[in-house]
């Protein structure tokens, strides 16, 4: 990997065309609030990738006129991503449906597929994902040296959810390859996540959120260590097996393969706050619930938006290093379980109200590098790597990438574009946490590479 990485350390990346893309139809100007779970996401942008080898059968110019005319059909389903997120006069976020557009940038960079150094995408995907400077998403598509495609796109947090962004990549993806109707047409009926009458609060919600006025201020960090950097792995099928079957061990309940990898990286995490100098005596995990399947009967497929919650536990970090994988995937099992109810997500909705117009966020991004480490692990399960075929074949790689600026690690698995049941990990922590899993956990987790990804 030296050699590739050291080439693609210096990518140029030029750009040669920058245009506008709008809804194929005219779309009547409206006002679409943002839900009160929307309302839990600060502004922050995040990017997703593809990865394609050369197309055979078009040039590279059609490709990008298909791209094209097929995102602006897109548009006209998913209007809200054509919009602009505006602050009303309560002074909360609020998306005006204008058809503004979404900016569509065409890019040249001066490298091939197999020199981009995919295991740090802060040095590969973060050259080849758009700057949003307007609107709700931008995209950029980026010819390389070989003649390969990547597609780039940023979104505003607020408006949409990972779910949500992989109903809009399929959408694009299926109207490309001109196959009819798209299959999930989005539901923006914000009447389903509206606030119960009367309110009920329900203080066990202060316990996992609080609002932004309470936050700590941001730290300094002068130890290079405690710098976050993102990298990217893979898991292979048999070593998940392994660890789910090592987490299950001492109980007959069957504990998820997402449950089992969480508590194997925060046992990890805390072995290394442990050889601090320093160390913390505690160290908290959040996993990312979708409330889609709890909350809604009807659209709970199709419905665009927010509908995360972010529960976590705290653990002593003697107990988590002491204590088998299989007693910390209880841990994680428990603090989950309360929060994956409809009950959870009413209460959440109600108590936002309560607060609005101060924003909120989960207590578990607010905490500082002071509590111990904490992160936090998303699930991409649902991304549909194999299936965002643009109509030239699938991509040999895609990745999630979320650069943001707290003190909390930020995790995602993804199922892997090259084998059924690896898993492709983001992971977004510290430089001496990183160090420390690739010693420690190389036999779960490798450094993604040329050779794996078969390019």
């Amino acid at each position: 990997m030296g050699e590739a990485a050291e080439q693609a350390r210096g990518i140029h990346v030029t750009t040669t065309r920058k245009q506008v893309i709008t809804a194929a139809l005219p779309l009547q100007d409206h006002w679409l609030p943002l839900s009160n779970l929307d309302l839990l996401l600060p502004p922050l942008d995040v990017n997703v990738c593809f990865c394609y080898k050369k197309p055979l059968n078009i040039t590279n110019t059609v490709a990008h006129e298909t791209l094209k005319t097929a995102l602006a059909e897109t548009l006209v389903s998913y209007y809200a991503f054509a919009g602009e997120v505006v602050t009303n006069p309560t002074g909360e976020p609020e998306i005006l449906c204008n058809n503004r557009g979404v900016d569509f940038v065409e890019a040249g960079a001066d490298v091939e597929l197999r020199e981009l150094n995919l295991y740090d995408p802060d040095e590969s995907i973060a050259k080849l994902v758009p700057i949003k400077k307007h609107g709700v998403v931008a995209i950029q598509v980026t010819q390389l040296k070989c003649g390969s495609i990547v597609v780039g796109c940023t979104f505003d947090h607020r408006v949409a959810d990972a779910y949500s962004m992989n109903m809009f990549l399929l959408s694009w993806a299926e109207i490309s390859r001109s196959d009819g109707p798209i299959s999930c047409v989005p539901s923006f009926r914000r009447s389903l996540l509206n606030p119960r009458r009367p309110l009920i609060v329900d203080s066990s919600i202060d316990q996992i959120y609080m609002p932004v006025t309470s936050l700590p201020p941001p730290q300094e960090t002068t130890n290079p260590e405690n710098l976050l950097a993102s990298r990217i792995y893979y898991i292979k099928a048999d070593a998940l097996e392994e660890l789910q079957t090592l987490a299950n061990s001492s109980k007959n309940s069957k504990r998820t393969k997402l449950e089992s990898f969480s508590a194997f990286l925060w046992k990890l995490v805390a072995e290394h706050a442990a050889k601090d100098p320093v160390p913390s005596k505690t160290s908290k995990l959040g996993i990312v619930v979708d409330g889609r399947r709890r909350l809604m009967e009807q659209e709970n497929k199709t419905y665009f938006g927010n509908v995360l919650s972010v529960p976590f536990g705290g653990q002593r970090i003697d107990d988590l290093i002491s204590k088998p994988l299989s007693w910390v995937t209880e841990e994680v099992h428990r603090f989950l379980e309360r929060s994956a109810t409809k009950e959870h997500f009413l209460n959440l909705i109600d108590w936002v109200e309560t607060r609005r117009p101060t924003p909120a966020v989960s207590r578990i991004y607010g905490d500082g590098s002071d509590n111990g480490p904490a992160f936090v692990v998303s699930s991409g399960r649902s991304f549909p790597v194999t299936q965002v075929d643009f109509g030239w074949g699938s991509p040999v790689f895609g990745t999630y990438h979320f650069p943001w600026g707290g003190s909390a690690g930020y995790v995602m698995p993804m199922p892997s574009a090259v084998e059924d049941g690896d898993w492709m990990v983001y992971l977004l922590l510290t430089k001496g946490q990183l160090k420390f899993i690739e010693e420690e956990a190389s036999h779960v987790l490798k450094p993604v590479d040329n050779d794996y990804l078969k390019i």
